[in-house]
């Protein structure tokens, strides 16, 4: 089940049916079924917060994903900033919604095994983005 919650901050217009269609449809192509996922979408400072008191980081950043993933069936809180989101849509030039989307799949991909801190594994993870969004795109 995946569940939809805020935290300071108004629930962003996102389509929850279809946006957990779409998550199921990607966790399906890493040959994954969706277990208890929470987003948790949240300010800077909430971030900022979470990222503190459990990693002991001291910077704001989009997304963080605590991971419960069993076997092949994913699972974790995902803690989305709205206001980085924002800040990098504008950074990069991107629509707002295509933002929130990627940052939306890229937790569930650290949730499907795919990493983005090692040599060449941002490529991948971004590539897996992609995929992810054209597949939005055919669904919607």
């Amino acid at each position: 089940m995946i569940t939809y919650q805020t935290e300071g901050v108004e629930m962003p217009s996102i389509r929850k049916r279809e946006t957990t269609e779409w998550v199921k449809a990607v966790a399906q192509t890493y040959g994954k079924k969706v277990g208890e996922i929470a987003y948790i979408f949240c300010s800077d400072e909430k971030i900022l917060e979470v990222n503190r008191q459990y990693l002991q980081h001291d910077y704001y950043t989009d997304i963080i994903t605590f991971d419960y993933t069993e076997g092949n069936r994913i699972a974790g809180d995902l803690f989305i900033s709205l206001d980085t989101v924002r800040t990098n849509a504008e950074q990069f030039n991107a629509p707002y919604d295509t933002e929130l989307h990627r940052v939306i799949i890229h937790g569930i991909l650290h949730l499907c095994g795919i990493n983005d801190k090692g040599p060449g594994e941002r490529e991948i993870m971004e590539a897996a983005e992609n995929k992810a969004l054209a597949l939005l795109a055919e669904m919607g």
